[in-house]
């Protein structure tokens, strides 16, 4: 297994990235949006928020967010 080597500003952009996604399922589904789209932008971010907590780069981000929203 390889270490993932981040800099501090890497990870402050996948942590910024991955709030990003946090943020969108959290505001709930927008008017402009049907809900067959919705389901599959949902279903796209929490993978997205997935694929980010299992990395192992994390230092003393609260990753809690994430994985309050990627269930």
């Amino acid at each position: 297994m390889t270490i993932d080597t981040q800099t501090p500003e890497e990870i402050a952009r996948h942590y910024s990235a991955a709030m990003d996604s946090v943020n969108l399922i959290n505001a709930g589904k927008p008017e402009r949006m049907t809900a067959e789209e919705w389901t599959a932008c949902v279903a796209r971010n929490k993978e997205h928020l997935q694929i980010m907590l299992a990395k192992d780069f994390w230092t003393t981000e609260d990753l809690t967010p994430l994985q309050a929203a990627s269930e």
